[in-house]
């Protein structure tokens, strides 16, 4: 059983190795006490990841309470959070509860921290340190049994520098860091989430969309400046708008269509065989999948290295040449869907190729 079918992971959905990253960490986060900052991208599903952590550990019979930290004005925020006793400021007509309150025994998810308020920062690190909070216009102080997870997609530490963000809480949140990737490093989560999400939407289509060869191709190079959230609200917009069973490349908005990037490889309709450069020997390299007829994986044996006359660095450079090269063909082209079939990041198989074209 995977990693990722042991956890609660509802509603995030990817098997890319960033991703399968993501959940190794989750798996080992989520059941202790320890306090998370998640970063990432804003679109990149943050929220779902906190979830996920809340809903795999200890806490998740309790209470998930999120705030938006950017979304309340700055003088409302600490009511919200740490309620206020009747008669405090005007219109407070009634002693009431803050989040923090109302979370306990559960987690509490202050998301966008980055827009906090800094005096309003001190207040947090309390919480964090002493476990306790104090309501506006309150006397004494409540003690709360929460944990806390932070999110923002802005950079902490330039904060920090830029002295909009408190040192001391930056290193109290920054305990556990989990980055969730942008949808661009994520290679073939791309048409998963497609294909999701044409499902999801479908409406009284008796079956879902399908995508032609020539719109996933246009999909997976789009750098997806909005991630998932922009990729679900183009396949929302395409169920509505796309006649017949078939998503076409002329379906796809314009902003997909002009803004694909200039080093991406044709499309597969018209994708020509360019010769990649090869290392020394890789042609006279056997497939290093070749089978026995058991079944079984045959390994290199040092007489290959004779026969071949090669030595260990020209051997495997010749087995990398051979498997990046399947990988392109099998993507079309994509390199971070061949990243993903190879295991690595883009901007590595990116480097590999410069190197080959040098040597």
């Amino acid at each position: 059983m995977s990693l990722k079918k042991k956890l609660d992971t509802t509603g995030i959905i990817g098997e890319s190795t960033s991703l399968l990253s993501v959940f190794e960490m989750l798996g080992k986060v989520a059941p202790t006490e320890s306090t998370v900052l998640v970063t990432g991208e804003s679109g990149t599903g943050k929220e779902l990841l906190v979830r996920a952590l809340h809903d795999n550990s200890p806490r998740a019979s309790k209470p998930f309470v999120p705030i938006n930290c950017g979304a309340i004005p700055k003088e409302l925020l600490e009511s919200e959070l740490f309620g206020h006793e009747k008669g405090a400021f005007t219109h407070a007509i009634r002693t009431r509860p803050g989040r923090f309150e109302i979370a306990q025994g559960g987690t509490v998810f202050l998301d966008e921290i980055g827009e906090m308020d800094v005096n309003l920062q001190v207040k947090i690190l309390r919480v964090l340190q002493e476990k306790e909070i104090e309501r506006v216009g309150g006397v004494g102080v409540k003690k709360v049994d929460v944990r806390i997870i932070a999110a923002t997609n802005r950079d902490l530490e330039k904060e920090v520098e830029g002295g909009r963000f408190r040192e001391d809480l930056y290193y109290r949140l920054n305990v556990i860091p989990i980055h969730l990737p942008p949808l661009r490093e994520r290679g073939g989560d791309v048409l998963r989430l497609a294909r999701h999400f044409l499902g999801k939407f479908r409406g009284k289509r008796p079956q879902p969309l399908k995508l032609s060869p020539k719109a996933e191709w246009a999909l997976n190079v789009y750098p997806w400046p909005g991630n998932v959230r922009e990729l679900e609200n183009f396949m929302e917009r395409l169920n509505v708008l796309v006649d017949g069973n078939v998503v076409r490349f002329e379906d796809l908005p314009e902003k997909i269509r002009a803004n694909v990037p200039e080093d991406a490889a044709p499309p597969p309709e018209t994708a020509a065989d360019e010769e990649l450069p090869q290392a020394p020997g890789a042609e006279d390299v056997p497939a290093p999948a070749a089978q026995a007829s058991s079944g079984e994986f045959v390994w290199p044996h040092l007489g290959v290295l004779g026969d071949l006359g090669l030595n260990l660095k020209d051997f495997l450079e010749a087995v990398e040449t051979r498997l990046i090269d399947e990988a392109l063909e099998k993507a079309s082209g994509v390199k971070n869907q061949a990243a993903e079939f190879l295991g690595i990041k883009r901007t590595t198989l990116i480097e590999k190729l410069k190197k080959r074209e040098t040597n």
